[in-house]
């Protein structure tokens, strides 16, 4: 078979570079100067908010008293791997890691549930008051966390809930916040009402339609909740410093916050390295479920 027979049957070899090069050429000059005048903006922008990443890694991997050198060393001479051991090790910051996973675990559950719940009864139930409650709820979204701080403070403890997780997943259960309620609601608002009517017909109650119906096709915004929930929990610092009085239950950001005070000296390579293992998670969960959070964001602007 001869070289042109080979690339006869292999149609898709190449045909999307192929293609971008005649998108590009399609366009005038002026728009190719406009594109490529916003692309190199962009990358400006993201190389300015990737820099205090860029030398939080080199300062990981430097020696201490290389952390501050100015002019600024970004590559380390000696490259210092093993300060990542030593720090995860500095400080137990497996444990605080484990409890993190357990709060924000928790938490994350508990908003997705119950805010789609909340959001679906106000998109989809009919009652007397409904508008007015809604506007209610969004209401709180202007009010400030240190308003309530001291109120809900007293509150858990006369619960006799101080010293425990109680005070970081709780109120996740009751909706977690104003905010995603508001999200699930106008999602569920785009989904046609002739679901319900279809559901009903075939004997579904409201919670069948909510679960079963509603709940699968909610994903890109059940998806940004859920990330939302994520970062909202995972770097929650307030709180935690605030309730847990306990090493053994801290969670990463007290964690972190020792590294600080350690006996008298603060290790800034250290600090950094346990910082990046501790944002490993949140870039993670964002990059694999990109795509979700997305298309959430898009839908739930699509009808008021």
């Amino acid at each position: 078979m001869t070289t042109k027979g080979v690339a006869a049957t292999a149609p898709g070899r190449g045909t999307g570079k192929v293609d971008r090069i005649r998108w590009w050429q399609r366009r005038s000059v002026q728009e190719q100067i406009r594109l490529a005048v916003s692309t190199a903006i962009v990358l400006c922008g993201a190389f300015f908010m990737l820099l205090p990443i860029l030398w939080m890694i080199s300062a990981s991997l430097k020696k201490e008293a290389d952390v501050f050198l100015i002019p600024i060393r970004w590559i380390p001479v000696p490259v210092l791997w093993s300060n990542y051991p030593e720090a995860l090790t500095f400080q137990p910051f497996w444990l605080y890691f484990r409890n993190s996973v357990f709060v924000t675990s928790l938490a994350v559950v508990g908003a997705v549930f119950t805010a789609s719940l909340v959001g679906f009864a106000f998109a989809r139930l009919r009652a007397p008051g409904k508008n007015v409650l809604f506007v209610i709820l969004l209401s709180t979204l202007m009010l400030p966390q240190e308003v309530t701080l001291v109120p809900i403070y007293l509150l858990f403890r006369n619960l006799g809930w101080l010293d425990t997780y109680r005070p970081l997943i709780v109120p996740s259960w009751f909706g977690g916040s104003a905010f995603y309620i508001f999200l699930l609601r106008q999602f569920f608002m785009t989904l046609p009402t002739e679901l319900d009517d279809a559901a009903k017909i075939d004997g579904a109650n409201y919670f069948t339609l909510y679960w079963r119906i509603l709940m699968p096709l909610a994903k890109p915004a059940l998806a940004s909740v859920a990330i939302f929930a994520f970062f909202a929990n995972w770097n929650n610092f307030q709180s935690a410093l605030i309730y847990l009085n306990t090493m053994e239950k801290y969670t990463i950001p007290i964690g972190l916050r020792l590294y600080l005070s350690s006996f008298g000296k603060t290790n800034w390579n250290y600090l950094m390295a346990a910082t990046i293992v501790s944002i490993i998670p949140p870039i993670l969960l964002f990059f694999t479920s990109q795509r979700y959070f997305v298309g959430g964001a898009v839908l739930t602007g699509v009808k008021g």
